[in-house]
């Protein structure tokens, strides 16, 4: 038999799973990798984001104040923008894992965002550009104050959504060229991969309250155009931060395009739907039988990838012909068994993916309707200083730098001993804490408007920091589900798509952020009637009934986690990848002709 040093060098020769520097050549792990060259991915990870979202954040103030587009129709106007940066993670993680690598669409991409930027901050200065000052405040004014149209609009929405391309494609590449430092069958490396995710989540705190405190400052008291300049000062740092450690990356190849191995399988498994799946799974086109001892493994890759039972109907992809002659039998006809599970493993987390989408509404209410609650309320805090409504969203992260160090230092090796695994708890554990929490900001911010509308009406001022409490539950909610999903995905990567599962995560921000258009669309056309328009339909939160909408979300998310619950208990690892994963003990894998693999890991320790 052969021994665990030559076992891993056959798995990595048989799956191409040698990474390569700037170069080309093989990497070294004494010279590519380790957290010295994931900390210069990190640092783009800062500026981008302290970039993106001093322009996300406070967009709504520049889309009403500057563009005059009426409240609803600026708040859909910067969920949509949101909703696209997050969706394009799925273009930048295919070009990404097929034809660019992690590195080369970074580059690309951070360029096309930094010219979005630039364009923003020259529309902004320039007042030709934009429509003619009007304070739409003024419920005589608002009537009257022309939106951005023609050429105006056409600037604006050229440059918003370079911004969106540019960083809806980094996201995902941001995460996977990190992680990918850390090297799975290196065991002492891949206990640092939940750390990393910490890490990488910390930098994401930082960089959001930099924009949420200094650079919305600056927007408010120097102007927008000076905002969007400091935007562009921060992305071209992080550029710098990315192209510095050039030297140190551990990258991997693209293999491709990821999407034809997956349209194979369906394909092959339709044209043979009239076949019977044998009972025995070693029959099947590609099946190994694995013995498994404690010692590291590999990477999980398409050709280490174990049978499981669900889905069988994808099984028939793998059904060899009766004349036994496989050479008539094409890659579209006979795919193996590993190829048939990843395709098992992408449709199993779907169901995950989708009930992240009510949290991300959430969040598009703290970027949005929450922002406008805030300019309604007292902001000052001394005689000679006001906070900016837009940097409320700074609170949670404030606590969040203090939290998130906590989270690693304290919560990790106390839940590390109860539980046994590296990162304390699983990454569905941690998601499904957090959807839990979110519910109560939902709870709050309904509380507190119902409270603030009824004091405006009495002509009283709430002071702002009444609304901090939605704010505080959300941040708290999402260092667990953030977190956890990135871990949860990127655990779930093969080879070759870590960049485009990983982009799942945003893509789940995207479709929260589109629902919570739809659903603001919906809310208005339902409660509308010939006595007065919806709960949203007006300009002033004084006489519309956002306090019912936040209601609603509540309920909605409440049933949301209990719908969580059902698909996280139905989900199940592959052997492959649960044994792999950094959560758990690593074991060396080794082909065997004598039993299965159900009955090798039921006698696992």
């Amino acid at each position: 038999m052969m021994n665990g040093e030559g076992t891993m060098k056959n798995f990595k020769e048989e799956s191409g799973e040698t990474s390569i520097d700037w170069r080309g050549r093989p990497s070294k792990s004494n010279k590519h990798g380790g957290m010295s060259a994931a900390v210069f991915v990190l640092g783009l990870q800062a500026f981008e984001m302290m970039a993106i979202a001093a322009v996300g954040n406070n967009l709504i103030t520049y889309v009403f104040n500057d563009m005059h587009y009426p409240l609803s129709k600026a708040a859909n106007i910067v969920t949509n923008f949101v909703g696209t940066v997050f969706l394009l993670s799925l273009l930048g993680g295919f070009l990404s894992d097929s034809y660019l690598g992690s590195f080369a669409t970074m580059l690309i991409f951070g360029f096309i965002e930094l010219s979005g930027f630039i364009l923003l901050s020259v529309q902004a200065h320039f007042p030709q550009l934009k429509p003619p000052k009007c304070n739409m405040l003024s419920s005589s004014a608002s009537a009257q104050c022309a939106e951005a149209k023609g050429y105006k609009a056409l600037i604006f929405f050229v440059a918003l959504y370079l911004v969106a391309l540019g960083s809806g494609c980094l996201k995902p590449n941001i995460i996977s060229l990190g992680a990918d430092q850390f090297r799975k069958e290196d065991s002492k490396q891949s206990r640092k991969l939940s750390t990393y995710f910490n890490c990488a989540y910390f930098a994401f705190c930082m960089g959001e309250l930099i924009a949420l405190t200094v650079l919305v400052w600056v927007q408010t008291h120097s102007g927008m155009d000076v905002g969007f300049g400091v935007s562009a000062a921060a992305m071209t740092v992080g550029l710098i931060c990315l192209v510095s450690g050039t030297s140190l990356y551990r990258n991997n190849r693209p293999r491709g395009s990821i999407f034809t191995p997956i349209a194979q399988v369906f394909v092959a498994a339709i044209t043979k739907r009239k076949q019977v799946c044998p009972s025995n799974a070693d029959m099947l086109h590609g099946s190994k039988t694995i013995v498994l001892q404690r010692v590291s493994v590999t990477s999980p890759t398409i050709s280490t990838l174990l049978h499981t039972e669900k889905f069988r109907f994808l099984d028939k992809a793998c059904i060899k012909t009766e004349d036994g002659n496989q050479m008539k039998e094409t890659p579209w006809r006979l795919c193996t068994v590993s190829q048939v599970e990843q395709v098992k493993i992408l449709i199993s987390v779907v169901p995950i993916f989708a009930c992240t989408i009510i949290f991300n509404t959430i969040l598009a209410q703290l970027q949005t309707f929450s922002v406008q609650q805030g300019s309604t309320m007292n902001k000052r805090l001394t005689k000679n200083f006001q906070i900016p409504p837009a940097s409320l969203q700074a609170i949670p992260y404030i606590m969040l730098i203090f939290l998130v160090p906590l989270y690693e230092t304290v919560f990790v090796p106390m839940a590390r001993r109860i539980t046994g695994r590296d990162s304390g708890i699983t990454s569905l554990q941690r998601v499904g804490i957090g959807l839990f929490i979110a519910t109560f900001s939902m709870v709050s911010a309904a509380i507190v408007e119902n409270k603030r509308r009824k004091s405006a009406l009495l002509n009283e001022t709430l002071t702002i920091f009444w609304i901090a409490p939605q704010f505080l539950i959300f941040g708290l909610s999402e260092m667990f589900t953030a977190v956890g999903l990135i871990e949860f995905f990127y655990s779930q990567s093969l080879e070759g798509m870590q960049s485009f599962l990983t982009a799942m995560t945003y893509c789940s921000y995207s479709f929260g952020f589109y629902l919570s258009s739809l659903l603001v669309s919906l809310v208005n056309k339902i409660t509308s009637g010939s006595s007065g328009g919806g709960w949203l339909s007006g300009n002033d939160l004084n006489t519309d009934k956002l306090d019912r909408f936040y209601w609603l979300l509540a309920a909605l998310s409440f049933v949301n986690f209990f719908n969580y619950l059902f698909w996280s208990r139905w989900y199940s690892y592959n052997p492959s990848l649960s044994l792999t994963s950094p959560h758990n003990q690593p074991y060396e894998v080794r082909e065997s002709n004598k039993n299965s693999v159900e009955t090798k890991l039921a006698n696992l320790p």
